[in-house]
Formats: C-alpha cells, sequence, structure tokens
C-alpha cells in the first residue's frame, strides 16, 4: 500500500490490516470532524481536568451538537458505531465511557426494555440527548453476582381510587446503587430492581431530582478520574407505572442488555490500546538516549511489534462480533470473549507504552500516563475477567461454574 494512501487513513498507525476500509467514505468523513474536534477542542483540557478530577463540562454541548450517535439518513452501522468508540477511546477513556453511557447502555435499556409506544416517545430524545440517562444496576453490595444479588426493592401500590390495573398506581423504590457513572448531569435513571411481589428484576426510569433520590460523587479514585461516578440512595422514591420499561420482566431481559453493551466495552479497550500506542511510537521516535533515537533500539522495537499485534488482533475480535451482532446473532460468550481478551491485551499494552515513555511515562505530560491509570477501570467494569471466563467456560463445557 502506498504512502499516499496510507495518509489518507484515519487509523493508518494503528490499524495494521485496515479494518477501516469497512467504513463507507461518509463514515470516515463523520469521525474525521469527531477526531478534529477531540484534537483541538479536548486534548488540550485531558490532563488538567484529569488531575482535577472534574469532567470537562464545556466539551459536552459541542460534542453532542456534532450529531455522531444517528449523523446519517438510514440508522447508524454498527461498525461506525464501533469505529466512533474507537476514536473517543483513543483520545480518552473517560470520554469514551461519558459517551457510550448514553449512546450505549441509556439507549440500549430503552431499544431492549421499553414498550413500542415507550420507544417512540423516547427514542428520539435519546438521540439528541434532550433526554440524558444513565444505566444503573451495580449495587454497593453486588456487581459480579448482581443477577441473583440484586437487592434494591420495586413495591407496587394502587390509586388512591383503589386502581383498576397498573396504571392507577405506582412503584416505590427502595435501595442504592454505586459506581453510576454520569448520574450526577442526567435527566433520568434507569434504575433496576427487585418486584417484592414477584421476585422478579423491573426497570424504572427515575427522575435524578424526584424526592428520596441522593447522589453522592465517589472520590478517592486512581482511574477514570474524569468520569463522575455516583453512589445513589433511593429511599421511599415513587415512580409512575408509565415510567417503568414495560419489556424487562426478569433479569434475562437485563442480560440481553448487557449481551449488547459488552461489545462496546470492548471498543474501549481496543480504542485505549491504539492511543497509548500512537503516544508512545510518536515519543519513541522523537526522544534521543545515547545519541541516538530512541526507537532505534532493539528492546524499544519489540515493545512497539508486540502492542501492535496486540492491537491488530483486538481489532479482528471487535470487528468479527460486530459483524455477527448486526446478522443479529447475539450470543453471551461471544461479547464475554472479546470484552476478556481485548482488555487482557489492554493491559499489556498501556503497559508496554509506559516502559517505552520511562520515567515520563507516569507523568501527565505523557497521554501514555492516562492511558496507563484508566485502563484499569475498564478491564474491570461490564463483566470482570473471571466472571467472562466463567461465561465462556460455560458455552464450552456445558458446565456452570458459577458459585451458587
Amino acid at each position: 500500500m502506498s504512502t499516499t494512501v496510507l495518509e489518507q487513513r484515519l487509523y493508518s498507525v494503528a490499524d495494521w490490516y485496515d479494518a477501516e476500509a469497512l467504513l463507507t467514505t461518509e463514515e470516515r468523513a463523520v469521525l474525521g470532524r469527531l477526531r478534529n474536534f477531540l484534537d483541538t477542542e479536548a486534548k488540550p483540557l485531558l490532563a488538567e481536568y484529569w488531575e482535577r478530577g472534574d469532567f470537562p463540562e464545556q466539551l459536552v454541548r459541542p460534542l453532542i451538537d456534532l450529531g455522531i450517535m444517528e449523523p446519517f439518513a438510514a440508522p447508524a452501522r454498527g461498525i461506525y458505531q464501533g469505529f466512533r468508540i474507537f476514536e473517543l477511546a483513543r483520545t480518552d477513556a473517560s470520554l469514551a465511557t461519558w459517551y457510550t453511557a448514553q449512546a450505549g447502555l441509556f439507549r440500549t435499556a430503552i431499544r431492549i426494555g421499553a414498550s413500542e409506544a415507550q420507544q417512540k416517545e423516547w427514542m428520539p430524545k435519546v438521540i439528541d440527548f434532550s433526554l440524558k440517562g444513565v444505566f444503573s444496576l451495580t449495587e454497593p453490595e453486588h456487581g459480579s453476582d448482581i443477577a441473583g444479588g440484586l437487592s434494591t426493592t420495586a413495591r407496587f401500590e394502587t390509586g388512591v381510587d383503589g386502581g383498576a390495573g397498573p396504571d392507577g398506581g405506582s412503584w416505590v423504590l427502595d435501595g442504592a446503587k454505586r459506581w453510576i457513572g454520569g448520574a450526577s448531569t442526567a435527566d433520568v435513571l434507569c434504575v433496576f430492581a427487585r418486584d417484592v411481589a414477584d421476585g422478579q428484576v423491573k426497570a424504572f426510569l427515575v427522575d435524578r431530582l424526584a424526592p428520596g433520590v441522593s447522589l453522592e460523587k465517589i472520590n478517592g479514585k486512581t482511574s477514570l478520574r474524569m468520569m463522575q461516578n455516583a453512589h445513589i440512595t433511593l429511599q421511599n422514591v415513587r415512580v409512575p407505572e408509565a415510567m417503568r420499561l414495560h419489556n424487562v420482566n426478569s433479569f434475562k431481559d437485563v442480560a440481553a442488555m448487557l449481551r449488547a453493551m459488552r461489545s462496546d466495552v470492548a471498543w474501549i479497550a481496543t480504542g485505549i490500546q491504539a492511543g497509548s500506542f500512537e503516544a508512545a511510537l510518536s515519543y519513541a521516535k522523537e526522544r534521543r538516549q545515547f545519541g541516538r533515537s530512541l526507537g532505534s533500539f532493539q528492546l524499544v522495537q519489540e515493545k512497539l511489534a508486540r502492542m501492535l499485534g496486540n492491537i491488530t488482533a483486538s481489532l479482528s475480535l471487535v470487528v468479527r462480533l460486530t459483524e455477527q451482532q448486526g446478522r443479529g446473532i447475539y450470543r453471551d460468550q461471544d461479547s464475554a470473549l472479546a470484552k476478556m481478551q481485548t482488555s487482557l491485551f489492554m493491559r499489556e499494552t498501556v503497559a508496554l507504552a509506559r516502559e517505552v515513555v520511562g520515567g515520563n511515562g507516569i507523568t501527565l505530560a505523557s497521554d501514555v500516563a492516562r492511558f496507563h491509570a484508566d485502563a484499569e477501570a475498564v478491564y474491570s467494569y461490564e463483566g470482570t475477567h473471571d466472571i467472562n471466563a466463567l461465561i465462556i467456560g460455560r458455552a464450552l463445557t456445558g458446565d456452570s461454574a458459577f458459585t451458587r
């Protein structure tokens, strides 16, 4: 491939086998506009806000106004959505996590959990961000075991007039949620709670400002410092039946959402690798040691080659998974494998990047330091390595090794 063609590609450095070729010219143009915004408006702010532990709110409206969620006349293809996440993550993990909280988690909750009438009302508002929401599943004492351990409760009460049917009353929620990213600026919290009447998990859109809802910022984080994660307490919170997601009636429905969303995290893990690799490669070309370019040393080149191999393998995984899901094939073990393996590759890639940059790799003057720290959060969320491995093992052997 000629240098001229390579220079026209968005991902000519990290995308060795040119997965970008699967994108249309129109899709690449949108991603190019996103990159221009991230390079000129976002990157100059990242080190300062990461160190402060604050999110750069001044980026929110301009990023929304780019209209990158559904920028085409036809619904956006999965491969475009994947590369959109990839582009965000190769700039910053918190930006990618913040955007996918709306475009991935919350939108998926509405797409899978809402009735046809609810989707007709809410989905356009989700796409243009006029209804901002977050996915509120994890609890203080329940993360990996949330399927059986979810303890937030929902109790239905009929209306004052006795209520002929569920529309005549409301639900009362009690419990707590934790690690909910973006909750402080959301309009609604998509809260999952166990119905005390039948023991099944239901989902509700809860007004963030409703009586009985309180949010506390989680401080002291060493990863995803820009992302604002909240501890949410729900005390006697009333939610109308109309705000219950009518297609969520058991944890199986929640699992269908997780199955679809886990691939987004695999794309984030892949994008983080690309960002750290590009930063390390740039540093290796510019830095001089012992009178030579750092990139001319054999050991440095070996590290760069391993990083590229990890990224190439990760892109192959997420692209193939995205193609399968585009054909309607959604299996727990497929998304679990992609998330598990890309996260493993990510951990090694960011560590190698930090090694290449040396002592400067632990300062925010290098992008590598952010990627190195933020990767730890991505390694754990949306399914830890162990949980994803057990999902895959169950599919391979037919036996569940989950603790009962």
